[in-house]
């Protein structure tokens, strides 16, 4: 693993020999390769976490198990037999998953390939679906719940997970593999590794492609993943390679959570249950010699090709320079409708057919009546285009020194530069003959828009992207620029039985925000404002230290300790999507604390820790909230103090040869400490006032914390078995339960004192599988066929909440026959849940299938 161990990229160039046709090679060679894992403490940028060494809680899942479990799951749901991990299908669109680690959702979770940060520079998310051909790739994803072992400063706020995929110069070979599986999923792929020659050559490659639909209705999806690599190390202190690769996709999407009651409601059955799939952003246009046609209104698309090129040099037998310049260029967007027609939004009831969808035909009809003016701005109903793509540079250096057999050092620098671009398009205008728009303040007022702009076809060029004329973008147009420099350093000590280390890193952060509708001279909250704002710089520092000791051969103990002084995000620099910078910036802080213990022997092996992090000072937006009668828009909060704290354990027995058995459990009390301020805002900027205010207090004080966008849950467990009972054929399966899980938070749900977060019902998982590897006489050439069923009982659970409605409150719409009464009076609750409340059920029973031919 020596490879890992000199740098980022002599990993990353592992894109190139997929997990998939190796699969069986990492299982025949797992212990061999599990012990050149341990090797590693704290080198490199990867930072890899040694078992009995490394003084964090870890927990890692190998190739193997991903080519046998994963099939038709979001790679991130492989974590959820990992302790305070809980992994969704979020709106169940295909790579639209959440992640939550110890309560924290992912953009505040550091997520990194082979050591590189890809948390977006602006916002901290992390869109599994530009990543889908990890799946392909990895070799190892390593868990490091809470501060983790990372020299850099990133945003570990509740953990890090490194994807680690194979490196270039592996043997010759490769797969050919075939998956199939519920909703018409199809995947397949090609891989091939030439090996390493004489002359210190490789090349790898990998083409794969995967398309179908989800369990959800309308989810149609098509994705791409291309890898090529080619390594050279001209002598044994030098090793060059250089890497592209990306995974460009398209995928209808439900992006809103319905109503409870509406899944009740538009059931097909009509029998008083939820119909699970259903999914309201989608309807149906009929044409006129009746051929039915479906229309998304939520959609993404996105190519991220990504490029490196890495330089190991093995300066002296105590000495190591590694150094990674990369750089990403990402293309792509989402779309959504915009505007009104006759005074009415898409979700207006007349637009919705009995089946809960969209009507376009009402739509087309309803635009076709008008007449687009430049005296009524957003009189027709489009379906607008939000382009989000990117440049993204940086260069990452590392100097490792080894004092001597006890000591050693190392230094290094992780610098970054990202431009982003941010507008927004017509797609379809749906029938009208224009769309107007009033916000760019450099157009004539009320400008026609009557380009349409169809960015759904896979976009394979890295430097390429459309770019609409600033006459055709409507609503926004401004560009992010952000410029990140930082250093790090680090000393650690070990010896057979103690391992410690403190680690340090400093960092200033840059925003800019650049609006292209500002016309010169304007003024935003009585100050004079310009198209740039020019750079915000905002300093940030953190330091960490830890130590494990090992009293034996079986029991260990460790500690960690820390303390973060982290810069906020963009929209917290410049709120209300506005060229001010917030008076009351401030830098988030958060302090942790961790104990663990491990006993190990040759067939058990049992960890526990329990952890306290307290993340004060924090500032949020949360988008896509539904404020009624059509009206959309988002949240700002800030002043917000969280104190999260809970304990973990996990294990694994293996009996004999033939039977493993593994499991976990989390307990967590996750809560917030003290109130906060919260503000809310249209979609186009304009403030939403409550009780004459904008601005209204958030009582917050010992609420569970249930996410932004997503559900927390507090409780976590699972069991599983892996039996071999013949050589060639593994059977495993798995439980699952999450409990104590809390809906996100809705401002409007907390604007006085005594609310609580909606506490979802707790549910229970089964999933099971097998695999059986078919030998033929070459070695080197066998056939596995595999097969995965999840949710085998068909459980029907709730996986997310976004409100907070409780079935003692009113229900307030007059068009409702029961306005007035209480959920529970009139009867409305599903299983203690008030059928108000928007919500995503998890999938019933899925499937898939695969064979692959290793050659």
């Amino acid at each position: 693993m020596k490879l890992i161990n000199k740098s980022i990229l002599t990993a990353v160039i592992t894109l190139s020999t997929a997990s998939v046709y190796y699969a069986q090679q990492v299982q025949d060679t797992a212990k061999a390769q599990s012990k050149d894992i341990e090797e590693v403490i704290l080198k490199g940028v990867t930072d890899i976490a040694k078992d009995r060494k490394t003084p964090v809680a870890v927990s890692t899942i190998k190739a193997a198990q991903i080519l046998e479990r994963q099939g038709n799951q979001e790679l991130v749901e492989m974590l959820n037999t990992t302790p305070s991990v809980y992994a969704t299908k979020g709106g169940g669109g295909f790579g639209d998953s959440q992640l939550t680690m110890r309560g924290f959702e992912s953009r505040n979770i550091a997520v990194m390939v082979n050591g590189m940060p890809v948390n977006d520079m602006e916002g901290g998310t992390v869109y599994m679906s530009n990543w889908t051909g990890l799946s392909d790739v990895t070799s190892t994803m390593q868990v490091q719940r809470g501060l983790g072992s990372s020299k850099l400063a990133i945003a570990s706020v509740g953990g890090t997970m490194n994807f680690l995929t194979r490196s270039a110069d592996m043997k010759q070979g490769g797969a050919v593999r075939l998956g199939i599986g519920n909703n018409d999923f199809l995947k397949t792929s090609f891989a091939y590794n030439t090996g390493k020659s004489e002359n210190g050559w490789a090349a790898s490659f990998l083409m794969a492609r995967q398309a179908g639909a989800t369990y959800v209705q309308n989810t149609d999806y098509e994705s791409y993943t291309y890898f090529f690599a080619l390594g050279y190390q001209p002598s044994a202190k030098h090793n060059l390679q250089f890497m592209m690769t990306s995974s460009p996709q398209w995928h209808d999407q439900r992006s809103y959570a319905p109503t409870l009651g509406n899944y009740i409601y538009y059931n097909p059955d009509k029998d008083g249950t939820p119909y699970r799939p259903y999914n309201s952003d989608y309807g149906y246009y009929t044409s006129a010699d009746g051929r039915r046609t479906n229309i998304a209104n939520a959609m993404n698309y996105y190519s991220k090709p990504v490029m490196m090129l890495n330089w190991d040099w093995t300066i002296n037998d105590k000495s190591t320079l590694s150094t990674v310049a990369y750089m990403s260029n990402g293309r792509g967007g989402g779309a959504r409708n915009q505007g009104r027609v006759g005074g009415k939004s898409i979700t207006d009831p007349s637009f919705i057919d009995a089946e809960g969808h969209y009507n376009y035909n009402s739509i087309f009809a309803a635009n076709a009546a008008v007449t687009p003016t430049v005296g009524v701005a957003g009189n027709t109903l489009v379906r607008s285009s939000s382009v989000n793509s990117h440049n993204w540079y940086g260069i990452l250096m590392n100097f490792q020194h080894k004092i001597n057999d006890n000591w050693n050092f190392s230094v290094g620098t992780d610098d970054r530069y990202y431009y982003g671009y941010h507008y927004q398009v017509v797609s379809d205008l749906y029938g009208a003959s224009g769309y107007t728009d009033s916000f760019n303040k450099n157009l004539p007022t009320n400008n026609i828009v009557r380009n349409t702009y169809d960015y759904q076809k896979l976009n394979w060029n890295p430097f390429g992207g459309a770019n609409a004329p600033m006459e055709d973008r409507i609503a926004f147009s401004n560009d992010g620029e952000v410029l990140w420099y930082s250093g790090f350093g680090q000393v650690e000590y070990s010896t057979e039985k103690l391992t410690a280390y403190v680690q340090g890193s400093v960092s200033n952060q840059g925003y800019q925000r650049i609006d292209d509708f500002i016309k010169p001279g304007s003024t935003q909250q009585g100050q004079t404002v310009d198209r740039k704002t020019g750079f915000k710089n905002l300093f940030g520092y953190n330091i960490k230290g830890g130590a494990n000791y090992n009293f034996d051969a079986s029991n260990n103990v460790f500690a960690n300790i820390g303390y973060y002084s982290k810069q906020p995000l963009m929209s917290a620099v410049y709120p209300s999507n506005q060229q001010v910078v917030n008076p009351n910036l401030t830098n988030e802080k958060i302090f942790s604390v961790e104990l663990g213990y491990g006993f190990k022997t040759a067939n058990f092996n049992a960890k526990v820790n329990v952890y306290r992090t307290e993340w004060k000072d924090r500032w949020f937006r949360r988008g896509g909230v539904d404020f009624g009668d059509g009206i959309r828009g988002y949240s700002e909060i800030s002043g917000i103090t969280q104190l999260h704290q809970g304990i973990e354990a996990e294990a694994v027995y293996k009996i004999n040869r033939f039977v493993e058995l593994q499991g976990m459990y989390s307990w967590g009390d996750y809560k917030y400490k003290g109130n906060a301020s919260g503000a809310n805002f249209q979609d186009d900027n304009t403030p939403i006032e409550t009780n004459g205010s904008n601005t209204s207090t958030l009582y917050l004080d010992k609420v569970n914390v249930g996410g932004t966008n997503n559900s927390v849950p507090q409780t976590t467990a699972s069991l599983g078995a892996t039996i071999t009972p013949v050589t060639d054929l593994r059977i495993y399966g798995n439980w699952q339960y999450v409990g104590k899980v809390y809906s996100a938070m809705n401002v409007n749900d907390f604007l006085k004192p005594g609310n609580e977060a909606l506490k979802l019902p707790d549910f229970n998982l089964v999933n099971v599988g097998a695999s059986y590897k078919i030998k033929l006489r070459n070695e080197s050439q066998y056939f596995t066929i595999g097969v995965n069923v999840y949710n085998l009982f068909d459980t029907s659970y709730i996986q997310d909440g976004v409100t907070n409605i409780k079935t003692t409150d009113k229900i307030n719409n007059s068009k409702d026959p029961d306005n007035g009464k209480t959920y529970e009076e009139a009867g409305r609750v599903y299983n203690g849940i008030a059928d108000g409340n928007r919500v995503f059920f998890g999938f019933g029973r899925t499937w898939s299938t695969t064979l692959s031919f290793n050659f």
